[in-house]
């Protein structure tokens, strides 16, 4: 007699696209190729209707762009439901705009006056263009394994969702220890902070990179540096134990370890083209920067100690190059400092002047919500003293 074995059902370790009910999508939604699975159902908003009980008729018309076409709008009826709800939301709820740019007197405590607006639909933007309409925006990322704090890496999640959700394709390229590539071949350079220990690494291998950085900062590339990254873009960097890291150059600045270590939330002016903006972050310092004549700041403290702690200046910038001491990450609750650093990006890859690339807008309600958020955090602490001292060492004990 033989006896069957029972073969145990496969239990699938992780839930893959065809076990998730695809739903359908606004039309002007491009799906993030990096994320197959398709994005969460809008939240049900409640129909307004009149008092004979006919819904408004201009409801469904507020979102709709001048390039879409009524034959699109028929062809995709959820959309158009998806749109008019965002629309109804963005009308009861400030505009992103007034939340970046409400701050300093306005901001009394960390949590009670920062706007928090209801969620709505996730529709990214509304005159989204297809990949096929523009060339690849190039992006160099140096040393993501040994400089990474504070997820400064979300800074390249921002660039890279807000070029796709315009229908702008992104290329990435990790650019590790030994590897020299030419980074004229780029668009933006991500150069990320780290520890000491992580940064003197860095340090004796950017040397080697820095003449290829430089002929590529000359022809316009935009570079993003942030904290270890800023210091690196200067002169030189001495550390508290007394050891010197060459820098690149290209930043007129020089950085020394100081005896207090900045840590808070912090947020500046920052001017691009003409056009302010507040930017927002937390900084975790303990460098003393001063800027030559050579480099203009990246912004005004508003909140914060800034470079130094004495000269009111934030980061450091020169050409295309925008250097700061704010992590966070930095771009995902500023978007209209991301979408300055893309614009001049794709003006660099169409080979168009900057001022003549328009990016078309997006849905940044929670940006918009981070960025009062981590504003009025800073504004809460401005004027209070929230370095910190190192602990000294008597016989052998901290004191």
């Amino acid at each position: 007699m033989s006896e069957t074995k029972r073969v145990k059902p496969a239990i699938p370790h992780k839930p893959s696209p065809r076990n998730v009910a695809a739903q359908s999508l606004p039309t002007d939604y491009q799906i993030d190729p990096a994320n197959p699975y398709p994005p969460l159902a809008p939240i049900p908003v409640p129909k307004t209707k009149t008092a004979r009980g006919r819904e408004p008729a201009a409801a469904g018309k507020s979102i709709r762009g001048p390039s879409q076409t009524p034959a699109a709008s028929a062809a995709a009826p959820s959309a158009a439901s998806s749109a008019s709800a965002a629309a109804a939301s963005a009308a009861s709820a400030p505009a992103p705009s007034e939340l970046r740019r409400s701050h300093a007197p306005e901001l009394a405590g960390p949590f009670e006056t920062a706007a928090i607006a209801a969620p709505s639909p996730a529709i990214h933007s509304v005159h989204t263009t297809h990949s096929r309409d523009h060339k690849s925006l190039r992006i160099a990322h140096l040393y993501p394994s040994l400089l990474n704090v504070a997820g400064d890496g979300g800074n390249l999640i921002a660039l890279q969702r807000r070029a796709q959700w315009r229908g702008i394709p992104v290329d990435v390229v990790a650019v590790e220890k030994g590897e020299m590539p030419d980074f004229r071949r780029f668009d933006i350079v991500l150069f990320h902070g780290g520890q000491d220990v992580e940064m003197a690494v860095a340090a004796d291998d950017f040397a080697r990179k820095a003449p290829s950085l430089r002929a590529a900062v000359d022809e316009g590339v935009v570079v993003f540096a942030v904290c270890a990254g800023l210091q690196l873009m200067g002169h030189r960097y001495i550390s508290n134990a007394g050891e010197e890291m060459r820098g690149a150059g290209i930043l007129d600045l020089e950085t020394r370890g100081g005896p207090q270590r900045f840590m808070q939330h912090a947020a500046c002016e920052v001017t691009i083209d003409g056009i302010t903006d507040t930017v927002v972050g937390f900084e975790n310092h303990s460098g003393l920067t001063v800027l030559g004549t050579g480099c203009e700041p990246f912004g005004k403290v508003i909140a914060g100690a800034g470079n130094n702690g004495r000269d009111g200046l934030e980061g450091a910038r020169t050409k295309n190059v925008f250097a700061t001491y704010l992590h966070g990450p930095c771009l995902p609750k500023n978007p209209w400092l991301t979408d300055q650093l893309l614009r001049i990006a794709v003006g660099r890859a169409e080979g168009l002047r900057p001022s003549r690339v328009t990016l078309s807008p997006l849905n940044d309600e929670a940006e918009a919500r981070a960025h009062a958020m981590a504003l009025a955090k800073a504004m809460a602490n401005r004027g209070h003293r929230t370095a910190l001292e190192p602990a000294r060492l008597v016989r052998g004990r901290k004191s």
